[in-house]
């Protein structure tokens, strides 16, 4: 539905459920259930998962499917069951007024019984020197399609050994002439699945450099060259190219829940009998235990990626998703 969103809700009465998301898979699974308002992270809606192009093992699609498919199909699910969608406003902050809960969005705001976040997690920086200076020329975080076919025929370099990294690696290969994926580490099976670890070292165009980093880019108006350290001889080798891509790993978007939504030291939401251990700061508020996916604040929930120790998977998240709309109801049976 790209020509059905709009920048605020139409109606300023309190929804069931308010869901701030980058994850429009998770909305769908919220809305196939209960009725809700639909709100953006301070990010556009389904960025992360586009930027990882294609899910190969996402149940139901033998063949495989793109991501900006998958978004598209979640966009158009999410409107056939009825949520109203809030797009490109930045959420700064949030709040519980008694048995409400609130979302604010600089000069507004919209109020609901009950919040889900799934606002998923943004990409690290990488440190290395005229990187800021060349990003969006040659140096990007994450690749999408558009960028993949504008390297046809060139040399790519793609940093980082996560499934994002490989996953980005393969659909680069099918345009570049070839693909180095630079790995600090000296092997990919301790954070790439086995399926990923196999197409890459099959494939004729791609070459896995472990044990080397990035340590500094450079070009006049659009990257030129990168220098590539090994980390075990300490010799670093100027290496031509103009295309960089990066997956370092994600940190979750989490700034704007303030301090009453407890989080780790990373940012990430701690939820459900993790709260109730003793490493996290004891905030849970009621008598009753929190129900799985809740947080420190009683009736805010939170699914996929934001979420402590989640499995960083669409599929789960989808899950999640779903799953979080039976303990809101549970939740709202118990207020």
């Amino acid at each position: 539905m790209p020509h059905g969103w709009y920048q605020g809700p139409s109606v300023m009465t309190k929804p069931s459920i308010l869901t701030v998301d980058d994850v429009p898979q998770v909305s769908a699974a919220v809305a196939r259930d209960l009725r809700s308002r639909y709100g953006p992270s301070s990010e556009s809606c389904g960025r992360r998962r586009a930027l990882k192009h294609w899910k190969s093992n996402y149940l139901g699609f033998p063949k495989g499917l793109s991501s900006s498919d998958l978004t598209q199909r979640a966009m158009a699910q999410v409107s056939r069951f009825g949520a109203e969608v809030v797009l490109a406003n930045d959420v700064v902050g949030f709040e519980s007024r008694g048995q409400v809960r609130a979302v604010l969005f600089g000069s507004r705001d919209i109020e609901a019984r009950a919040l889900i976040i799934a606002t998923g997690v943004s990409y690290r920086r990488l440190e290395a020197e005229g990187l800021e200076t060349l990003s969006g020329r040659g140096v990007y975080y994450g690749a999408n399609a558009s960028e993949a076919g504008q390297c046809e025929g060139d040399d790519v370099n793609v940093v980082g050994a996560a499934n994002s990294a490989g996953q980005a690696a393969l659909n680069l290969a099918r345009f570049a002439k070839r693909v180095v994926l630079v790995v600090r580490s000296g092997t990919l099976e301790a954070t790439m699945s086995s399926y990923l670890i196999q197409r890459i070292t099959s494939s004729p165009t791609i070459e896995v450099r472990y044990r080397s980093e990035v340590r500094a880019v450079r070009g006049d108006g659009h990257l030129k060259f990168l220098e590539i350290t090994d980390r075990d001889t300490g010799l670093t080798e100027e290496v031509a190219s103009s295309w960089l891509f990066i997956f370092i790993g994600a940190s979750p978007r989490t700034s704007w829940l303030g301090d009453d939504v407890v989080r780790d030291s990373r940012g990430f939401v701690v939820t459900g009998h993790d709260l109730l251990n003793a490493g996290h700061p004891q905030r849970w508020p009621l008598t009753r235990a929190p129900f799985a996916l809740e947080t420190s604040v009683p009736g805010v929930f939170a699914a996929g990626d934001v979420q402590l120790d989640s499995m960083k998977r669409v599929a789960s998240a989808v899950g999640e998703g779903a799953m979080s709309v039976y303990l809101v109801h549970r939740y709202l049976g118990t207020i």
